[in-house]
């Protein structure tokens, strides 16, 4: 987390977090699994970035709470770009992130919602309404709320890299050089899973997995996981170990120790 926040300020941004989320749930829910026509925005038929009415729905019902809760705050949406805000603070949202499994039916998507300064992130959502799972950190909390109540969020201790797992969305994002630095550290772990989008970040503060490694990222993809990750014990940088969340290649660790070991292999 980044500055010092007042207590009533802080509780004000948890709390609008996650109306944020309970707004975005029933516009993800009311179309999951369901017939649903979707765009391509690309446009140029050369690669394939859907969106459908979920992502943009979800959208404007966040909107329409910060509206009301925090109008001075800026906000950063996938769907709808930027409002300029006058507080200095920022709202970065991604109504959908894994759309591409959320067409498929797969419960692998998640909805972001994080509030940023001119630092980096401060509080942070990963939510996913289906298996009714929220996580969330930043200002003290680390905790995953759902079906079987609420339970810290703790990153995995610390252990070689070639005991880790590690998840990415790889091959589907980034350039051939980006997918070589990937596999560097994949050849060097001992299981390597595809395809998990924002969960994969989750399981990153669950303790589940010890690295995801992406690159062509966005800050709305990004902003959120740091704050969970960050919040439960890891470390969230890019690929030369610096700030990670205006996007671009990430590297997400449970501990400083696979952190660095995983980011030798990346510079190289």
């Amino acid at each position: 987390m980044t500055g010092t926040f007042p207590t009533d300020l802080s509780r004000d941004l948890i709390a609008t977090a996650h109306a944020l989320a309970d707004a975005a749930r029933p516009e993800t829910l009311r179309h999951f699994r369901q017939a649903i026509a979707t765009d391509d925005k690309t446009g140029d038929g050369a690669g394939f970035d859907p969106v459908t009415e979920a992502d943009r729905a979800a959208e404007r019902a966040m909107r329409e709470v910060l509206a009301r809760r925090r109008p001075h705050d800026a906000i950063l949406g996938e769907e709808y770009g930027e409002t300029p805000g006058t507080s200095g603070l920022t709202w970065v949202l991604d109504p959908i992130d894994g759309t591409r499994a959320y067409i498929c039916g797969a419960p692998t998507w998640g909805v972001l919602i994080s509030v940023r300064d001119a630092d980096g992130p401060v509080f942070g959502l990963i939510d996913q309404p289906y298996v009714d799972e929220r996580f969330e950190g930043g200002f003290g909390v680390a905790r995953l709320t759902g079906p079987r109540g609420e339970a810290p969020l703790r990153c995995r201790t610390a252990r070689p890299l070639a005991e880790a797992t590690v998840m990415t969305t790889f091959p589907e994002v980034g350039t051939p050089e980006d997918r070589a630095g990937f596999e560097a550290v994949s050849q060097a772990a001992r299981l390597t899973r595809y395809g998990m989008d924002c969960y994969a970040y989750a399981l990153v503060a669950l303790g589940q997995v010890d690295l995801v490694i992406e690159a062509g990222l966005n800050s709305y993809d990004i902003c959120a996981p740091i704050a969970v990750i960050e919040a439960a014990g890891g470390v969230v940088t890019d690929w030369e170990g610096g700030p990670a969340h205006e996007g671009g290649r990430v590297l997400a660790a449970a501990n400083p120790q696979i952190h660095a070991e995983a980011l030798e292999l990346l510079r190289g």
